[in-house]
């Protein structure tokens, strides 16, 4: 299969392979396949994705992977239609595995990028997530190519008020007041707690990334959305000691979550409504 990873469809539709159907996935298909030797594979499908998209995704997987630092499943075969990747066997988070996971974060942010956005179109969803490469500074590449965009399109579908848009453009206009301007990091770009896999022996995985060149506060803001991920404290203390976050980070952290909040009035309309405000009343 990785061989000829072009032949996975034929492979599914005529070899013996159980397809098991995975819970969670709210955009593609996911199955587990499991081949004749035992060994799975993870797989994902989308009837006429956006071109590019899983191509986007697997640009991403492999450059997170470069860095050697957090676990990220392998690319096992990349399709037009479909994207299969190395299984990772579920497990529940230690708070050993967070603790670790936390280390490797800020090593991977360490590993930096070449400049803000990335060499490849970018998807967040089957949203458009514009990569556009900017040597900066972020405040205004932030604004420009993470907020404006969602913000127009919130406008669009009525999912925010007039008086919600203001807010967001006063944000948008003050964006180099909040500081915190950094080169930019090597991240995930979607990391809310649902895109970390903890695996049996209790180590954290990262999936699904929209990745580029970014702030790495913007991964840790995420990461602490929706209940945070498991032992989330722990993940941020090892984070912290093994790269100490700038000055005011705790005041930004509403500013880097308005970013995927607006994403969701974007792809969902009104019902993150209040969410985008209780974010904008803590900037």
């Amino acid at each position: 299969m990785r061989a000829h990873p072009g032949q996975l469809p034929v492979f599914i539709k005529h070899q013996r392979i159980r397809e098991t159907p995975v819970p969670g996935g709210s955009i593609c298909t996911a199955q587990r396949l499991t081949l004749d030797d035992g060994s799975s594979i993870f797989c994902k499908s989308l009837d006429d994705p956006p071109a590019g998209f899983f191509a986007t995704e697997a640009a991403g997987l492999r450059w997170l992977q470069e860095a050697g630092t957090v676990q990220v499943p392998s690319v096992i075969a990349e399709l037009p239609a479909m994207l299969a990747l190395e299984w990772i066997e579920h497990g529940e988070a230690t708070p050993d595995g967070a603790s670790s996971l936390g280390r490797q974060l800020a090593a991977m942010h360490r590993a930096g990028a070449p400049s803000f956005g990335a060499a490849w179109p970018g998807f967040i969803g089957t949203a458009p997530l514009p990569n556009d490469p900017s040597d900066g500074p972020w405040g205004p590449w932030f604004a420009e190519r993470r907020l404006l965009p969602f913000l127009r399109t919130s406008i669009d579908n009525g999912a925010l008020t007039g008086s919600d848009v203001a807010d967001v453009e006063r944000v948008i206009a003050g964006i180099s007041s909040y500081g915190g301007d950094e080169p930019p990091s090597r991240i995930h770009g979607d990391l809310w707690p649902g895109n970390v896999l903890w695996d049996r022996s209790g180590a954290g995985w990262l999936v699904d990334p929209a990745a580029h060149g970014g702030h790495r506060e913007t991964d840790l803001a995420l990461l602490g959305l929706w209940g945070g991920a498991p032992h989330h404290d722990r993940i941020m203390a090892a984070y912290r000691e093994a790269w100490p976050l700038a000055d005011g980070w705790q005041d930004r952290v509403a500013l880097h979550r308005l970013y995927l909040l607006l994403v969701h009035t974007a792809l969902f309309g009104a019902a993150y409504r209040e969410s985008v405000r209780s974010t904008l009343r803590a900037l």
